[in-house]
């Protein structure tokens, strides 16, 4: 579980929460002084008990809850944890640079992909929505979110590799999580690609810029132990594993390693059976609330008994 604020700068009001305690027990020690001026102090003690201190520990606790909720309310506290959701928000980030024509898969990487994903628009259960992007080096939008799942498909389908070179791991995640940054969904990404993030923004760099939206991301590499050629380029092509599985690591999600159709595939399947996601709840209005019923509380307490004197 994780606890963040949309306005971490007001957090320092709670610096009030110190003042607030100061104040109240000065108060208190110099009420006696001010009473003695219109009553005998030691005789309104002996009715009372002498039970003036403990009822206003109560009061005390009670204005410092208030103050600490009305501040977590305004910050707006948001808290994160895994749990089931039949409902969510998912991106489709293809890689489409050269290094997808590698032939360890038929025809070649990207069209191996292309068809795994696919077949993945067709596995999706409840509430998702689905969008998609290519990427080299630079990132393309294909399909905003949608939960038709046939535009998906064809948009799928027309992906082509790129002209650009190089690829941008980082920004492939960036534009993935501003695409589903809206709403309170659970938000998830599929990174398919090889892994080899050689110019742009670190990916490192890149989760901590959407850490605060708690995206979960799942990477799966695409390409055979042995690597694969291009044609008219004599260099190998592997998938850079640990590169991705750190990706996955660093958002909780989960790396699948593809050296296969067939595992590409199964890679597919198990996400879309995956139900367990990072569930956002904004527990601001609550805190709200409840920071009015206190001070109800507060204000029936010190109009009765528990009154300080």
């Amino acid at each position: 579980m994780e606890v963040t604020f949309a306005n971490p700068k007001y957090l320092v009001l709670l610096l009030a929460l110190p003042i607030l305690i100061f104040i109240h027990f000065y108060m208190l020690k110099h009420s006696p002084r001010k009473a003695l001026r219109f009553a005998n102090y030691e005789a309104i003690r002996r009715v009372t008990g002498g039970e003036t201190v403990h009822k206003s520990i109560l009061i005390l606790l009670l204005r410092l809850c208030i103050v600490a909720f009305l501040v977590l309310a305004v910050t707006g506290t948001t808290v994160w944890y895994k749990g089931l959701s039949a409902k969510y928000d998912m991106v489709l980030a293809i890689d489409a640079s050269s290094s997808m024509l590698a032939n360890d898969y038929t025809p070649n990487r990207l069209e191996a992909a292309k068809n795994a994903a696919t077949l993945f628009t067709d596995r999706v259960q409840g509430d998702v929505k689905v969008g998609l992007v290519s990427f080299s080096g630079a990132t393309f939008i294909e399909k905003e979110p949608t939960r038709e799942m046939k535009e998906v498909k064809e948009s799928i389908k027309n992906i082509q590799i790129h002209t650009l070179g190089g690829t941008d791991l980082g920004q492939a995640i960036i534009t993935s999580a501003n695409m589903i940054r809206e709403g309170n969904a659970p938000k998830v990404i599929v990174l398919l690609t090889d892994g080899r993030s050689n110019i742009g923004i670190d990916p490192k760099e890149a989760i901590d810029r959407i850490g605060k939206d708690n995206v979960l991301i799942y990477t799966i590499g695409v390409g055979t132990g042995a690597g694969g050629a291009i044609e008219g380029i004599a260099a190998a092509f592997t998938v850079d594993d640990l590169a991705l599985k750190e990706i996955a690591d660093l958002t909780g999600g989960k790396y699948f390693q593809a050296t296969s159709v067939q595992a590409l595939e199964d890679a597919f399947k198990e996400i879309a059976q995956v139900q367990k996601k990072n569930i956002k709840l904004d527990i601001s209005p609550y805190l709200l609330i409840f920071s009015f019923i206190l001070l109800f509380i507060e204000w029936g307490l010190i109009s009765t008994k528990y009154q300080v004197i």
